[in-house]
Formats: C-alpha cells, structure tokens, sequence
C-alpha cells in the first residue's frame, strides 16, 4: 500500500522570529512531503524569512486562522493535512505516527497530547499550564494546539473551518467526530507558552470560562470582543 503524501498548513501571523527555526525542524522530519505556510498578513518580515522552493509554499490570505488554514488546504496536495501553528513544535517522528494511526481506516483525524512550556515563569504558572496539558489528553476533541491531522477527504466533508474568529478548531473537531474516529496519539508536541505569560491572568480565565461559553451557545462575535483582536 502507498503512503499517502502529508502536507502540512501553518498559518502565520508576524512570525519573523521564529519561522526559520519552525520551518528547519520540520525539514528534518521524515515523511513530511509539503509545508503551506499561509500568511495573513505580516509587516515583520515574515514572508522574506521564508525560503520557498518545491518543499514549501507561502501564500497569502485573509487574516484569521481558519480562512488561513482554508486556503492552504486549497493548495496542498497532500492526502492528509496536518495543521500546526507557529510555535508548536512536532515531535521527530510526527509523520511516522501519523501514518502508523491512519493504518485504522475508521480513524479519519487525529491529534497530539500537548506539553506547554513557558521559560522563566513561577511555580504556580507552571502548575496552570500542566493543568492544560491535561486538558489534551482527556478531551475528545482537540483544539488546534494540539497539531490536528485529518484525512483530506473528511476535511472536505466537514465543510473545512468555519468562518469564525475563535474555536474553529473545536467545531472542525465536533464535525469530523461525526463522520468518524479521531485519535489521540501517544506522544506530545511542545507548545509555547508566550501568550501565558504575556498576558497571565486573562489567559487563565479565558482558558477556563470561554470553551464553556462557547458550548453553552454563547455567539462567537461576543466571546471574540472579550478575547480580543482576531488572532
């Protein structure tokens, strides 16, 4: 049987300082046939920092992570999508695990456990990102810092994300559940904790109250005014 070719989407916002680094690792991944990097508008330089070649794309798009995300399926050849943000960092045999999960034809998704980590912050911040951590091995749906994968033709029939300014990763999660089995697997990706610790105690209400919120019917545009501007 033959692999099925991997794309990854990563929507980028201002990313000049890390997306070389981002964009090395991944280079070193084995089996990750394409990289889309979708930018949604950059004025620090992070379209010049990409090197694009027959490996990786950059294309523009609307601003917003899921019309990001969107648009760079549009452009992926890949049979499955993985879709990573900026500054959360694979595992080295990502691919490989990937794969190995899609063995299972009823699994048409699937995400990473998260491993949080934020450099110079106190005890009890630590003790709340481990908590969130937490969160991503439990949750039967995964958020999109957890490195979401789907199979291209289940993205397809889940109508892609919404067009909406937060939880498009939760909604695309509830509707691929629908169509099939979305996997957990058995390692972590590291995620950066830098909007902890810039913004500590609104980031640790948002991330306890809003999901409920959102769940409980809460639009969309009120819990965006409260979280800010559109990422």
């Amino acid at each position: 049987m033959n692999r099925q070719r991997l794309t990854v989407v990563m929507p980028v916002l201002n990313e000049a300082a890390r997306i070389e680094t981002q964009l090395a690792r991944l280079r070193a991944i084995d089996g990750i046939d394409e990289v889309i990097v979708v930018d949604g508008g950059s004025t620090d330089g992070t379209r010049d920092a990409v090197k694009v070649d027959r490996w990786c794309q950059i294309v523009r798009a609307r601003r917003g992570r899921g019309s990001q995300m969107n648009a760079g399926a549009m452009f992926a050849s890949g049979d499955v999508l993985l879709f990573l943000h900026a500054d959360v960092t694979l595992p080295s045999n990502a691919a490989a695990l990937i794969h190995r999960a899609l063995e299972d034809p009823s699994v048409v998704a699937g995400a990473f456990r998260t491993r949080t980590i934020a450099e110079g912050s106190t005890r009890w911040v630590r003790h709340w990102l481990w908590m969130a951590d937490i969160r991503s091995r439990v949750a039967r749906l995964p958020y999109g810092d957890q490195a979401l994968f789907v199979r291209r033709h289940a993205f397809a029939r889940a109508g892609g994300f919404p067009a909406q300014t937060l939880f498009e990763d939760f909604e695309i999660s509830r509707r691929l559940r629908h169509i099939g089995r979305i996997a957990t697997l058995p390692a972590s990706v590291v995620v950066s904790g830098r909007r902890f610790l810039a913004r500590p105690f609104f980031y640790l209400v948002a991330m306890n109250t809003m999901p409920i919120l959102y769940r409980l019917g809460v639009p969309v545009e009120t819990l965006s005014r409260m979280y800010g501007a559109v990422r």
